[in-house]
C-alpha cells in the first residue's frame, strides 16, 4: 500500500476509534490532564508503529495495547508520587475496560444494522433527534408534524430498535 493510502487508513481508523480510545485512557488514568498527555503520546506511538499494524485486524485492541503501555510508562515516571492503583489492579482494570468496550462495540454495530432496517421516515426521525440533536419541537417543525406525533413515533422507533438490537446481539452470540 502506498504511503498516502496508509496515512489515510491510519487517520480513518483513528477517527473511527478516537472516542473509545479516549474513554479507555480516561477510565484508567485519574487526572484528566495526565490522561490527555498519555492519549497524545499514544497517538504518536501508534503513528510511528502503524507500519506494524496488520490491516483487517482489530485496530482498537491494538490501540488499547499501546495506550496501556503508555500508561505503564507514565506510572513509572510518576513512581515518586502517590498513585492510587498498583500495576496488578491496573492490569485487571485494563482487561475489564477492554471487555466492556468490546461489548459496547458489538451493541453499536447491532444498532447500525438495525438503523438500516428502519423505514426511511423512521430513520429520519432518529437522525434528526439524536444525530442532529434537535429537540422534539424542532423535529416536528422540520417534518411538518405535531410534537405529540413525533414523541409517539420516536417511542415506537426506540422500542423497535431496542428489540432489534437484542435480537442482533443474540444472533451474533449464537454464531
Amino acid at each position: 500500500m502506498s504511503e498516502p493510502d496508509r496515512t489515510t487508513e491510519f487517520l480513518t481508523l483513528l477517527t473511527q476509534h478516537d472516542r473509545a480510545l479516549g474513554g479507555y485512557v480516561g477510565a484508567l488514568v485519574h487526572a484528566s490532564a495526565d490522561a490527555d498527555d498519555i492519549l497524545q503520546q499514544t497517538k504518536l506511538v501508534m503513528w510511528r508503529e502503524f507500519g506494524n499494524f496488520e490491516t483487517g485486524t482489530n485496530f482498537l485492541a491494538w490501540a488499547r495495547k499501546i495506550a496501556f503501555h503508555q500508561i505503564l510508562t507514565y506510572r513509572r515516571t510518576k513512581k515518586k508520587e502517590h498513585l492510587p492503583l498498583d500495576e496488578d489492579v491496573l492490569e485487571a482494570l485494563h482487561h475489564e475496560v477492554s471487555r466492556l468496550s468490546d461489548t459496547h462495540d458489538d451493541r453499536r454495530e447491532a444498532l447500525q444494522a438495525c438503523l438500516h432496517k428502519l423505514p426511511t421516515e423512521h430513520r429520519q426521525l432518529v437522525l434528526l433527534r439524536y444525530y442532529e440533536d434537535l429537540d422534539i419541537d424542532q423535529v416536528a417543525e422540520r417534518i411538518r408534524s405535531t410534537a405529540g406525533a413525533v414523541y409517539r413515533a420516536l417511542s415506537r422507533v426506540r422500542y423497535t430498535l431496542m428489540d432489534c438490537v437484542e435480537k442482533e446481539l443474540a444472533k451474533g452470540g449464537a454464531a
